[in-house]
């Protein structure tokens, strides 16, 4: 399977034969970065914020998910986990601090995509994840995790990869932290970018191994 960043928090996971999926399309009037020209079979929110809920920039949906539940789509498993307080109960209001992460099953490969995590998830939370092969985690700060949790939580999910996203770029207009502190806390040397992560079974490191992506125009 192969995963494009265009930007903040949005991505594309495609494969062959399974439904696409594009994360947390936002609005680059209020964001930056191009204006998004995307298709795909679904659509996730994180959140009702302009960043993350831009599904009129998505052409040819035909399901819309921004929330907890659990959903079978195209052959693609997805599962939405109520983070941030947002769990049974809790009242989810436009402008909310309510999160919720998706996990997207292709086959066998596991993605996490964070959303606008901005806590670290109960244990509970995390068991409800399972085994995640690809975390898509906001390093940047801003409403989301900054550097020293993002790292945080990456041990705590004890991904195979880790792509970081929700940080500042030149193409981004928020106020956000850059990936080198996100590197640091990592202890890693300068990673090399790619354009996009390509996920075979095979190829998953055994250690937990961060994949940089360069931002794309749809």
């Amino acid at each position: 399977m192969e995963i494009t960043w265009y930007g903040h928090s949005c991505f594309r996971l495609t494969e062959r034969n399974y439904a696409t999926v594009v994360t947390d399309p936002f609005d680059n009037k209020s964001i930056g970065y191009s204006a998004l020209k995307l298709k795909a079979d679904i659509v996730t929110v994180s959140h009702d914020a302009p960043g993350h809920n831009n599904v009129d920039a998505v052409k040819g949906a035909s399901h819309v998910i921004d929330g907890a539940g659990e959903f079978e789509i195209g052959g693609v498993f997805v599962t939405g986990v109520a983070t941030d307080g947002g769990g049974a109960g809790k009242k989810k209001g436009k402008g909310s601090a309510n999160n919720t992460i998706y996990v997207f099953d292709y086959d066998g490969i596991t993605i996490a995509h964070l959303g606008d995590l901005k806590q670290t998830p109960t244990q509970s939370e995390i068991e409800s994840l399972g085994t995640i092969n690809v975390a898509l985690v906001p390093v940047g700060g801003g409403g989301g995790l900054n550097a020293a949790k993002a790292a945080e939580i990456i041990s705590l999910i004890e991904p195979n990869l880790v792509v970081p996203m929700h940080y500042s770029t030149p193409a981004v207009k928020l106020s956000l932290d850059s990936l080198s502190k996100f590197v640091k806390e990592m202890g890693l040397s300068k990673p090399e970018t790619q354009p996009s992560l390509k996920v075979t079974r095979s190829s998953l490191p055994d250690e937990t191994h961060v994949v940089v992506l360069e931002y794309q125009t749809s």
